[in-house]
């Protein structure tokens, strides 16, 4: 597939949805990497009312960073899988910090080299 059949994709996309959102809340690009990484085999309702309690204690990619294993896992338990999630969110934050300066990659090759999203 070219870039021209991608933009077209997206076009065609945008014309039949055109009212089309996501489901996830979050405010930063790295709560939307957390939000996506929670909703694996998990309903976007149940991710919703897990990220608050999760995006109150966490405000900074540090926080990810710093906070303990065990009280990850615990916030995120109700998501599923928490134990594999809390490793990966973990890991993708100090990927982010470590190999970008800290800012979610904006491009498919980069995103794809971050801890739970591959």
């Amino acid at each position: 597939m070219t870039k021209k059949d991608g933009k077209k994709i997206v076009e065609l996309l945008q014309e039949a949805y055109p009212d089309a959102k996501c489901s996830l809340d979050f405010t930063t690009p790295f709560e939307m990497v957390v939000s996506v990484m929670l909703s694996a085999q998990c309903t976007d309702e149940r991710v919703n009312k897990t990220t608050p309690i999760l995006f109150d204690r966490c405000k900074t990619l540090e926080d990810y960073i710093d906070i303990d294993i065990h009280e990850l896992e615990k916030i995120i338990y109700p998501c599923g899988f928490y134990k594999n999630k809390a490793k990966n969110i973990k890991l993708c934050a100090e990927q982010i910090s470590k190999n970008f300066n800290g800012v979610v990659p904006n491009n498919m090759k980069d995103l794809l080299t971050l801890a739970g999203v591959r």
